[in-house]
């Protein structure tokens, strides 16, 4: 028999001692933790997976929204075929893992526009005068008529629609090459330098076989100048004194053939119809004269007084045509004229009127050419007629 003392048995023995204080908190701060983990867990997933297709979903759609403009602004030219590719914007707001890289779809392929070098061809429309061709292609007049030569011997009144003309890739002359032709006399020629011309890649001249001594360019070839020029020929109305008329008469019918005294002109000039307004041509070297608007059946007056040295109708695009000599240096002329009033030889005083405007000869629509001339130079009569 044991002689130790037990302690009566309770149901609280039974079950265990009841944890103590120690014990439930050391429980609560771990089910807290616990917690604290699945919820930084939930956080982070949602923050790297969910919110970055968020903020893709967005570039893509500002991507699409942007103009085509601004897209180009944007970005280099694209060659075809090639990925366009976008950063995402470093945004405050973001996150390191909210930067990535967004595919931006563009079906548009864009060329870089390369110069012309060759020559090519355009067909005269209605309406349609030298200058707004020039314009049409980047070039200057004079350029046009060079090319041309054939067709339009230098004259811009010859132009007319249907017409089939050769438009130059630059400025300058279109020559055909001879046998016997050399290349320092045709560069000083027509006022540019050699390099320009063998150089042209519209030319395709072999400069190997030009450094060597060779035949580089055969005969018939047409080659740009670029850059070159000469003298325009000037197909409009000659000078014809009083004291002999004659001289006109390769000009047309209209020629007079006496020698003639009659009014002398003051040396000032009067606007010489009833229209103000500048149609067409201005004054420059391809067209030395101004082409007034109107209607026609408007009067035509006589610029300033003298005698008639012209008067009917012309051979070289200017269709009925006067021409008055003021006995001083000065002359006037008065083209594409309806009908004339006034015969050769006769004098005629500052405001006369001396005929119709019209749209005779070559012509596009009604105006009157008008030209003053001083000791055979024709000037800008925008300077003189008030």
């Amino acid at each position: 028999m044991s002689n130790k003392l037990q302690s009566p048995s309770t149901p609280e023995n039974q079950a265990g001692s009841p944890p103590s204080k120690n014990d439930r908190v050391t429980s609560a701060i771990i089910n807290l933790l616990v917690v604290i983990l699945i919820g930084t867990a939930a956080v982070l997933a949602y923050d790297r997976f969910l919110n970055h297709s968020a903020v893709t979903t967005n570039l893509l759609k500002a991507a699409q929204a942007k103009k085509p403009a601004e897209q180009a602004a944007d970005s280099p030219t694209q060659a075809e075929g090639a990925i366009d590719v976008a950063l995402a914007p470093l945004d405050g707001n973001l996150s390191a893992t909210d930067i990535g890289i967004v595919r931006r779809v563009s079906l548009d392929t864009l060329i870089p526009t390369r110069p012309r070098v060759d020559v090519i061809t355009y067909t005269v429309q209605t309406g349609e005068s030298l200058f707004s061709i020039a314009d049409q292609f980047g070039l200057m007049p004079e350029t046009v008529l060079w090319g041309n030569y054939d067709i339009l011997k230098d004259n811009p009144h010859l132009l007319s629609p249907g017409q089939v003309l050769n438009i130059l890739p630059v400025n300058g002359t279109y020559y055909e090459w001879n046998e016997n032709d050399n290349l320092n006399a045709i560069a000083s020629f027509f006022q540019t330098d050699v390099e320009k011309i063998t150089e042209f890649p519209g030319n395709h001249i072999d400069l190997i076989a030009l450094q060597e001594g060779q035949p580089a360019i055969e005969p018939g070839t047409w080659l740009i100048i670029q850059d070159g020029k000469r003298a325009l020929k000037d197909w409009g109305p000659p000078a014809i004194s009083r004291s002999n008329p004659a001289s006109a008469r390769y000009y047309g019918a209209g020629h007079c053939g006496s020698v003639y005294e009659g009014a002398i002109g003051y040396g000032t000039f009067i606007w010489p119809t009833t229209d103000r307004t500048i149609s067409g041509y201005t004054y420059g070297s391809v067209h030395p004269a101004i082409d007034i608007g109107g209607s026609i059946g408007n009067a035509i007056f006589a610029t300033d007084s003298g005698v008639v040295v012209y008067s009917g109708w012309s051979d070289y695009g200017y269709g009925y045509l006067i021409v008055i000599d003021h006995g001083n240096g000065w002359q006037s002329a008065y083209a594409h004229l309806s009908a004339v009033s006034v015969g050769c030889g006769q004098s005629v005083g500052q405001g006369n009127v001396i005929g119709s405007l019209g749209s005779t000869g070559n012509s596009t629509g009604p105006h009157l050419h008008f030209e003053l001339v001083i000791n055979g130079s024709k000037v800008n009569p925008l300077d003189f007629a008030r």
